[in-house]
């Protein structure tokens, strides 16, 4: 796996978490019963972002070197996930087309 392999999965699972740990213990307006004209009483009050994209960036980390581990050491290759047998199959150890 390269550099920009690397960097695409963690922003990929970063994404992916962020989206998961957005809704938890978010308050809204209807909630603290404090409603702003014009608005939503869904619209959220207190959302704690930052808590949030460093809880995000630290679970990231941890699911990126797990998957990265898995990935690189060769446990799961993209042939295991070729299901339908359309990749060609593999030359045992010495043998070469020719």
């Amino acid at each position: 796996m390269g550099i920009t392999s690397a960097l695409v999965l963690f922003a990929v699972i970063w994404s992916m978490t962020f989206l998961i740990v957005l809704p938890i213990r978010v308050k809204t307006q209807g909630d603290l019963g404090d409603i702003v004209p014009g608005t939503h009483a869904g619209a959220p009050e207190v959302h704690n972002l930052g808590k949030k994209a460093r809880w995000t960036t630290v679970i990231s980390v941890v699911l990126w070197a797990i998957i990265s581990g898995i990935i690189l050491s060769g446990v799961i290759s993209v042939r295991d996930l070729d299901w339908s047998g359309h990749m060609a199959p593999v030359a045992p150890a010495g043998e070469t087309d020719g």
